[in-house]
């Protein structure tokens, strides 16, 4: 049987409602009703006012004078900004692992997810389907590193930073499949995963920092590139919300 108690209908509601903002539907400085939401997703007022505060606290909803919430838009330093935090916290966390000296196995997940990439870099064309794959590894691996911190309070950041789907570990490797540059990008990227490895196995706590961080302004170049490119912009998550103003 479903579970059908507050807690899975406000998750319900959040994930709906997060969708209608990422997907456009629901623009930048568009004015949310509770009542134009409970019609539309067929939810009692009280999970939609949880999902609305949630949203709000995710950063994707503002609170206006008159009551209620209007959709947020994003300016480009404003991704960037994300991003630079994200890889700060996975830094501090790739720092963290290698400092804990972990047993081999610990780095199993690791390695496993960064083995199944390398198979998708050497076929000879990239295919959407390939790009895809590499997300998932590839959302693995950094779930992984996060893990291997051991620091609940890193992780909570990290999570949070990643709550953008336009600043989050994963979320732009879609949008280089239009791109020229992208198997450049990811050769460099795996390359990345590898010597963090390396780095967190050997227990050098600075290098794997830097190299984290390093792998996460990879993250930015790569909006920078989507952005300049309509096709590559059309499939970051959430480009509607990103405007090109950099103030």
């Amino acid at each position: 049987m479903l579970d059908s108690g507050p807690g899975s209908q406000t998750v319900r509601v959040l994930l709906e409602l997060r969708d209608l903002v990422l997907s456009g539907e629901l623009p930048p400085g568009e004015r949310i009703s509770e009542q134009w939401i409970v019609d539309r997703i067929g939810a009692s007022r009280t999970p939609v006012r949880s999902a609305l505060i949630r949203l709000e606290q995710e950063g994707f909803l503002a609170p206006i004078p008159s009551g209620g919430f209007a959709v947020r838009s994003f300016t480009e330093r404003d991704i960037f900004d994300a991003i630079e935090v994200r890889g700060a916290m996975e830094g501090l966390g790739a720092r963290f692992a290698a400092q804990r000296g972990l047993p081999p196995r610990e780095l199993d997940a690791l390695i496993a997810a960064a083995d199944e990439i390398d198979p998708l870099l050497a076929e000879p064309e990239l295919t959407r389907d390939h790009f895809a794959r590499y997300a998932e590894h590839n959302a693995r691996f950094h779930d992984a590193m996060r893990d291997l911190s051991g620091s609940p309070t890193i992780i909570r950041q990290i999570d949070r930073a990643n709550a953008y789907p336009f600043a989050s570990h994963s979320g732009l490797v879609m949008a280089q499949f239009a791109l020229p540059e992208a198997r450049t990008v990811l050769t460099v990227a795996q390359d990345h995963h590898r010597c963090i490895i390396e780095a967190i196995a050997s227990g050098e706590g600075a290098r794997a920092e830097a190299l984290a961080r390093e792998h996460a302004r990879l993250a930015a170049r790569n909006l920078r590139y989507a952005l300049r490119d309509r096709n590559g912009r059309d499939l970051i998550p959430g480009a509607t919300l990103i405007s090109q103003r950099h103030t």
